[in-house]
């Protein structure tokens, strides 16, 4: 809001210079007029970049489905081995979740028991300071 006044202050001012040497009748209004106008197309430039991004976005979406389409359909052996490590990999992952999930209660037991150990003898080291 300061900023737009400053802008009309300063417009107003070159104006006003302006059209000292002029002649002609200015509409009241002009000021506000012109920075309607130039904040419109200012609007207008950072739409179009809006949508051209978005467009480009779009296109690069396409092109890479169409790309991956292309390589299942032309290299049929290399997406059969690939779906093959994918659930190789699944399978790890639900195998470390259970083992971690099933030795959960040991660690959780054992930290416990470690942090008793670590704050009572920082609290002996250290005495009623602490």
């Amino acid at each position: 809001m300061s900023a737009d006044k400053l802008n009309k202050e300063k417009l107003d001012e070159m104006l006003g210079h302006a059209l000292r040497k002029h002649t002609e009748q200015v509409p009241a209004d002009f000021t506000d007029k012109m920075l309607r106008q130039i904040r419109e197309s200012q609007d207008q430039k950072i739409l179009a970049r809006v949508v051209l991004e978005e467009r480009l976005a779009l296109a690069g979406c396409i092109v890479l489905v169409i790309i991956a389409i292309a390589a299942t359909v032309v290299l049929p052996s290399i997406a059969g081995s690939l779906t093959q490590q994918v659930e190789v990999f699944v399978d790890k992952i639900s195998k470390a979740i259970e083992t971690i999930s099933w030795e959960l209660n040991f660690y959780t037991i054992f930290m416990g028991a470690f942090g008793f150990a670590v704050y009572y003898l920082a609290y002996l080291l250290t005495g009623d300071g602490w």
